[in-house]
């Protein structure tokens, strides 16, 4: 096993972050994420997969081992009466497994195309766009077990899934994910209930969905190789009916427990910060949701305006937003 020596991490996050790995290797199979895991507990160092890069927020100097994810592969294993039956490495780039996906007659993914990252990294954010979660299509996953050494099969069920989390999220760096099976409807159909959607009807075709899915993005959103970023940076806080209610205007999404879900991006642009910028770090002129690396960023002053927009928010509407992508 090769570990490589302040290995330059600039590259390896979507916000564009300078940063190095004290140690860093590729791991393409199950024996070489072994022998990463046996290295840093052999030299007491922290641990850290490293999918796409697009949910950290990493620090200029990585301590410890990154283990850069390239677990590879992509094939239908099976098919039921209703279902395709798909499983991917975790290495696997999202995107270009969904655009598989519906280019091989297996739709149903296709809302969420066009997310950075990879598939190992999916249900652990249990990812979502446009109406559509990665939880509607979990069948299974497999995951190492860092504690037991060992791998491990969960079902739906055990895998804990809420809005964007889910029992990975909640014990990080105890289980690395290894590859990822969902089960694909055969009879497929289409889901319009987003705005820029709705125009498709019953006989649309997954494909045009999926591309204006992609047009929806690029416009809205920035390309990170151009312009560094991790996405949506905050969750869309939950509050209850009454909280929800003395903010008038702002867009509410009931919840089945009667609580109800506000636009993070609203409350950021009400509080005149859309297109705000500090330093080299602001939220995108398109989307208040989006922060954006202008150039030379770096985790301190990510934290720094990240901390100004909570501020904000939590002063003028008593929310707190809590961050998505996570420091490292």
């Amino acid at each position: 096993m090769d570990f490589i020596a302040d290995f330059d991490l600039t590259h390896e996050n979507t916000l564009g972050l300078k940063s190095a790995a004290r140690l860093a290797a590729h791991i393409t199979n199950v024996d070489e994420l072994e022998a990463t895991v046996d290295e840093a507990a052999a030299r007491a160092m922290p641990l850290t997969i490293l999918g796409g890069g697009s949910n950290v927020v990493l620090s200029e100097s990585v301590e410890g081992i990154v283990g850069l994810m390239r677990i590879g592969g992509r094939q239908r294993t099976g098919q039921s009466a209703t279902d395709n039956i798909i499983t991917a490495g975790a290495g696997e780039n999202w995107h270009e497994f969904v655009a598989w996906t519906v280019a091989n007659g297996m739709p149903g993914l296709e809302n969420l195309a066009g997310i950075p990252g990879t598939v190992g990294a999916a249900p652990v954010q249990n990812i979502g766009a446009y109406g559509v979660q990665l939880s509607d299509f979990f069948l299974s996953l497999t995951a190492y077990d860092t504690q037991n050494r060992k791998t491990l099969t969960f079902d739906r069920e055990a895998c804990g899934f809420g809005y964007r989390k889910s029992r990975f999220k909640a014990d990080p760096g105890r289980y690395i994910i290894l590859s990822v099976t969902l089960a694909l409807p055969r009879q497929w159909q289409v889901t319009n209930a987003y705005a820029g959607l709705e125009k498709f009807q019953a006989d649309a075709r997954p494909d045009e969905v999926m591309a204006q899915v992609l047009a929806l993005r690029q416009s809205k959103l920035p390309d990170w190789r151009v312009l560094g970023n991790a996405g949506s940076f905050f969750h869309n806080p939950v509050v209850n009916l009454a909280h929800a209610q003395t903010i008038p205007n702002a867009p509410r999404y009931p919840q089945a427990d009667g609580s109800v879900k506000l636009s993070a991006g609203w409350l950021i642009e009400q509080c005149g910060l859309k297109g705000e910028r500090l330093g080299p770090v602001g939220t995108f002129e398109k989307h208040a949701l989006v922060l954006v690396n202008h150039g030379g960023a770096t985790r301190a002053d990510v934290s720094r305006f990240s901390a100004l927009v909570r501020e904000r928010v939590k002063t003028r509407f008593s929310v707190d937003l809590v961050q998505e992508p996570i420091e490292i």
